[in-house]
């Protein structure tokens, strides 16, 4: 077994990939704009190779580049199959090559994904995945029902919420979550409940309601993969958040990993990904000193309505969402941000960014509730049809 870390490793081992098949090549695309992972696909076609390319029948905003894609891949004489629409999404996105190697990719095929996100991929020649895979894809290719044999082979929405919780209940000392976004419910009081218990849980990414666990955000670079370290023996590596719309509702790909190198490389990228602060702190300290170090201050409600009315008059079109942010940063800034500019430039600054967080958070809750409103209206459209 091996592991793609992205941006690191880049696109090569994809390209060395498909340019060692010898009989065929089987992919699964969500998203694409790689051109020089097209050329490789055409030129293994253009040497005999059977390529046969799984292609999503929609992402949002992406639809017209997925129906060029396909013309192109039949004019190279690539076989093309499109997805049902039976599923919001399908969202996996995985490589076989020659029915001996697998390629599970948490990201996709893109400049974003592969030169600017944290990504993983995780290579094997385990022989129940490679059926597993196989399998999966020939189901989806032909618009028929997947049912899973393995409860490492993680697909959404075959077996993903039964085998990601059991992973996550068999937690006994830490977890180490990447994930962009977790906000299922029966999820979150599975990840509650390991506290209780006594398990450390650290999340890269962000969390929804309330939480007793550490989250950071990913500094430097954008974070996309979807990753469970547990007890710092096993990992999931796959597609897949801890949302109900990719449990209950979308096409989606994870490998529950035991080799002990790739764990051991896992752990030692989100070792290196999770940022330690540690602020001084000193008991006499002034206001102005432990503002600085982010402490937070106690402060007067006259002093948080009194630094409202300063801001909000520069950023008045966001009054509301200012004044809610503004409360909550100078509850934990303390009084100095009324002192002078520089503060209250800071101050600013901190404003914006809640504002920012409320409204990406809003724009992931939006999209839930767009992936659940599809489903339904899918499901309805099915009822009615002749």
């Amino acid at each position: 077994m091996k592991l793609i870390i992205e941006p690191t490793d880049g696109v090569a081992p994809l390209l060395a990939a498909i340019k060692s098949a010898k009989k065929r090549v089987e992919i699964a695309i969500f998203r694409f704009d790689r051109t020089d992972v097209e050329t490789a696909l055409k030129a293994a076609a253009a040497r005999g190779v059977k390529v046969t390319a799984l292609i999503a029948f929609n992402n949002r905003g992406g639809e017209q580049r997925l129906r060029k894609l396909e013309l192109r891949c039949l004019a190279a004489g690539i076989t093309v199959a499109r997805t049902s629409d039976d599923l919001i999404r399908y969202h996996d996105k995985f490589i076989l090559i020659d029915r001996r190697v697998l390629y599970v990719l948490s990201f996709n095929f893109t400049h974003l994904d592969i030169d600017h996100s944290r990504g993983f991929g995780v290579v094997t020649t385990h022989a129940p995945w490679i059926r597993e895979a196989a399998k999966l894809f020939r189901a989806d290719c032909t618009r028929t029902k997947y049912v899973p044999k393995s409860d490492t082979f993680i697909v959404s929405p075959a077996n993903a919420r039964k085998e990601l919780d059991a992973f996550l209940k068999g937690a006994k000392t830490q977890l180490l979550i990447y994930d962009p976004k977790i906000s299922d419910k029966e999820m979150l009081r599975t990840l509650q409940a390991r506290i209780k218990a006594g398990v450390e849980i650290k999340v890269i990414g962000s969390v929804s309601g309330r939480h007793e666990f550490d989250v950071q955000k990913l500094a430097g670079t954008r974070l996309h993969t979807r990753t469970i370290i547990r007890d710092r023996s096993q990992a999931f590596v796959g597609s897949q958040s801890l949302r109900a719309a990719e449990l209950n509702l979308r096409r989606e790909l994870g490998l529950i990993l035991h080799d002990s190198k790739a764990v051991k490389t896992l752990i030692e990228t989100f070792e290196a990904d999770w940022v330690v602060k540690t602020p001084k702190k000193t008991p006499a300290a002034s206001a102005d000193v432990k503002a600085s170090a982010g402490e937070p201050v106690p402060v007067s409600a006259k002093d948080a309505a009194k630094a409202v009315q300063i801001i909000t008059k520069e950023l008045d079109p966001l009054a509301v969402s200012v004044k809610k942010a503004v409360r909550i940063a100078v509850a934990k800034a303390g009084e100095d941000v009324l002192h002078d500019k520089d503060s209250k430039d800071t101050m600013k600054k901190a404003v914006k960014q809640a504002v920012k967080e409320a409204v990406k958070e809003a724009v992931h809750d939006a999209q839930d509730a767009l992936d659940v409103k599809d489903a339904k209206v899918a499901k309805e459209e099915a009822k009615s049809a002749p």
